[in-house]
Parts: C-alpha cells; sequence; structure tokens
C-alpha cells in the first residue's frame, strides 16, 4: 500500500495549475484524465476511477475503498485566420491565436460501506481562449479574450443494489474573464498616435449541480444518464479605455455587464464488457448552448460617436455522438481507443472571431499501466480537428470588416494521469 504523504505534493501543484489554467476549447471533454483516450465515449457508464465525478457521480458506487486520481495537461494546436478581400481594416495576419495551454485536475472518492461513497472533484471544463496579434486586421473585434470556469464538486453516491445507483454533486464554479480589444480612432483624427483600446476584466461564482444514474441490467452492462445544469455567470466590470478625445474619454469607466451561462447538458453512456479482454464504449450528448448569452464587448466608432455595445453569441444547441474501445493487452496494460463527432455552436454567418466554434471531430487513444495493484499511471492523447470556420463580422456604425476563414484548425491535447487507491 502506497504512504498517503506520496499524493500530497501532486494535489497542491495541481490547486496552483488550476487557478492558473485557460480552458482551451468551450466546454471541454479533457481535463487531464484517460477519458481523454476515448474521446468520451462510455464516460456516463465507466465507473473506473474517481474522475467519474465530473462524468457521473454514480459510478463513485463502483470504486472501493479511497481511491485518487491527479492528470496534468496541455492543448496546444493551430488557430490562424486567413483574410480575403472583404476586410476593410489594414493590419498584419492573425498569427496562432493558440498558445499552449496548461491545465490539471484532482479528483477523491471514498467508500464509507456497501451504499454510501463520497467524493471531491477539482477540474476545468469550460473555457476559452484566443491570443491574437495585436496589430492584426481584426484587432477592432478582438486582441485577446481569456475565459475560465474551475469547478468545485463535492459528490455524493448511493447504491441501491447490483443494478441501481444514483449520484449528486453540488458544482461551485469560479469564472474569470478578461479581454483587450483595439479601437478605430482614424474617425477623430488622431491616425498618426495609433488606434485605441479597451480592456474589460471580471470574476464571478456560478452554482450548479451534476445528477447521475446508473443501470446494470447484468454483469459487465452498465447504462449511465447524467444531468449537469446551467450555471449563471454575471461579470460586471468598467471599461478601460486607453486614446485621446473625449468621446472616447466619456466612454471610460463604462459599467458593462455580461451575462453568460454555462450549458445544460445531458449525457447517456453505455459500456459492455464484451469479453476478457475487450469492452466497446459509447455516447450521446446534448449542451444547450442557445442560452449561452454575451460572448464579449465592442466599442463603435464614428467622427460623431462612440458607444460601446455586448455582443450576443446566437449560439444553437449541440450535440455530440462518440464510439470507443478498451483492450486488456496484458493483466498491466489496457488500452484505450475512441472518434467522436461535436455538431457546432454557432452558423457560418453567425461566428465570431472571439468565439471560434465550430464542428469538430475527435480521434483518440491512450494506454494504463498498472504499476502495481495499487497504483495505475495513464498518458493519453487527442486530435481535435476543426477544418475551416468562415468568419464575416462587420460593426453596425463605423463598418470596421473582418472577413476570412480560419484555415485547418486542430487542438491536440497531450494527458498524464496517476491514480492511488488506500
Amino acid at each position: 500500500m502506497q504512504p498517503k504523504i506520496t499524493a500530497l505534493p501532486v494535489v497542491t501543484l495541481l490547486a496552483l495549475c488550476c487557478q492558473q489554467t485557460w480552458a482551451g476549447g468551450i466546454l471541454l471533454y479533457e481535463v487531464g484524465t484517460d477519458n481523454v483516450g476515448l474521446a468520451n465515449a462510455g464516460a456516463a457508464a465507466r465507473a473506473q476511477g474517481p474522475s467519474t465525478i465530473a462524468s457521473n457521480p454514480a459510478g463513485m458506487s463502483y470504486l472501493p475503498g479511497t481511491q485518487i486520481t491527479a492528470g496534468l495537461q496541455v492543448l496546444y494546436g493551430d488557430l490562424k485566420f486567413d483574410r480575403d478581400e472583404g476586410t476593410n481594416v489594414a493590419g498584419s495576419g492573425s498569427g496562432n491565436a493558440l498558445d499552449p495551454i496548461p491545465g490539471g485536475s484532482f479528483f477523491i472518492s471514498h467508500a464509507l460501506d456497501d451504499h454510501w461513497s463520497v467524493g471531491f472533484g477539482q477540474y476545468g471544463d469550460f473555457g476559452l481562449a484566443v491570443n491574437y496579434d495585436n496589430d492584426w486586421s481584426g484587432r477592432y473585434f478582438t486582441q485577446n479574450s481569456s475565459l475560465l470556469g474551475l469547478s468545485l464538486v463535492p459528490s455524493v453516491a448511493y447504491r441501491f443494489n447490483e443494478q441501481w445507483s444514483v449520484g449528486v454533486g453540488i458544482k461551485a464554479m469560479y469564472g474569470m474573464l478578461q479581454a483587450q480589444t483595439a479601437i478605430d480612432r482614424s474617425p477623430f483624427g488622431f491616425t498618426d498616435r495609433g488606434d485605441g483600446q479597451f480592456k474589460y476584466k471580471d470574476k464571478d461564482w456560478g452554482f450548479g449541480a451534476n445528477v447521475g444514474v446508473i443501470y446494470a441490467p447484468q454483469p459487465g452492462t452498465r447504462i449511465g444518464l447524467t444531468y449537469t445544469s446551467k450555471v449563471d455567470l454575471e461579470f460586471e466590470d468598467g471599461l478601460d479605455i486607453k486614446g485621446d478625445g473625449p468621446l472616447l474619454q466619456r466612454l471610460d469607466g463604462t459599467n458593462t455587464q455580461l451575462d453568460i451561462t454555462v450549458p445544460q447538458t445531458v449525457t447517456l453512456s453505455l459500456f459492455q464488457q464484451l469479453d476478457r479482454q475487450w469492452a466497446l464504449l459509447a455516447s450521446v450528448n446534448w449542451q444547450d448552448w442557445s442560452e449561452f448569452g454575451d460572448i464579449g464587448v465592442q466599442v463603435d466608432t464614428t467622427a460623431n460617436d462612440a458607444r460601446s455595445t455586448t455582443i450576443d453569441a446566437g449560439f444553437k444547441d449541440t450535440w455530440h455522438l462518440s464510439l470507443g474501445a478498451q483492450y486488456q493487452a496484458t493483466q498491466q496494460l489496457l488500452w484505450n481507443f475512441g472518434v467522436a463527432y461535436d455538431s457546432s455552436a454557432v452558423s457560418d454567418n453567425r461566428r465570431s472571431a472571439i468565439v471560434p466554434m465550430g464542428e469538430s471531430w475527435r480521434i483518440a487513444t491512450g494506454a494504463t499501466y498498472a504499476l502495481n495493484r495499487d497504483t495505475d499511471i495513464n498518458v493519453s492523447l487527442a486530435m481535435i480537428w476543426l477544418g475551416d470556420m468562415p468568419v464575416d463580422q462587420t460593426k453596425t456604425v463605423s463598418g470596421n470588416r473582418i472577413s476570412g476563414q480560419f484555415d485547418d484548425a486542430w487542438i491536440q491535447a497531450v494527458t498524464g494521469n496517476m491514480t492511488w487507491r488506500f
């Protein structure tokens, strides 16, 4: 048995890392666990470790003793904007807007008796981060923006019998938002002094719940259903304006509120053990993106006017489908494989450079190796293919326009984690 002190340095590191991490998409399945190697297939039904707290808290009822999983990951990729002749603002290319993004997670579960289990999870599965070159041709729409939701989820599960288990987790999400955007000062005759700029930054707490059930009609078969409630985040800050002219200075300190709703979701998953070596996994998931709300703030200018407005996301609901398999190659080595598809939350004519979302494909694999009976180590890799994502945005007052597309966009996640059992 491993001494309990073994996990403490890892927990301390993760607590620091998660508070400084920006998630790399919007609602991620990649939170530093072995689920990465399955592309989320079977997530609500697997119940193979304490990270089930994030995907279905009812899964804790299948975990004996005390178990801890700690994970680290990095997201990196290619997100470059190629402008076309429709763009009427001079400037450079966007550069790669996706910087390498570190992340981490921590989960612990404990079986109180044959029926009750408790646990706690800390992970960042909601957010985005884009960082364009400051002088790119879309700078009047965004230069950089970051949104993070860090979730703290105490959970409890109850197992009625060999077939039925339920679980619930109370989610406290700490949301952080910051944005920086250039202001076109040419209508005011200040072209020789460059662009103006505004910054926006705030933090907020939101609360929700994860509720799940697992039904096992026979040994080796589990069906899981999970519902995660929406979480409302309300960001409010005065615009920090830099730039000459009374019209811009009038906007300095303008109090602006952004209402963001982290979407509610429903996930249905299957885990089917085929034989001693092979298991089949599948998931279908719905996400309520139509309730998202605002995605940012913009400042629009003319020679006689300067105004700030919030930007409605105009999102629509999405669907996720995934299929995966597990292969027990040896007594110590388990291979994971998965492929998934996610529909786009935004139509091509509503896509923004602030939130460059689109449909995506995931291809994933990973391996778990048992160092001994009480300790596992996992390494997983997922390629997320976004493809081409057109953008055409025009400001109502100034007429500033950015037009073109993100070409062959992709994100890759590399994850490592360990699980200890006591």
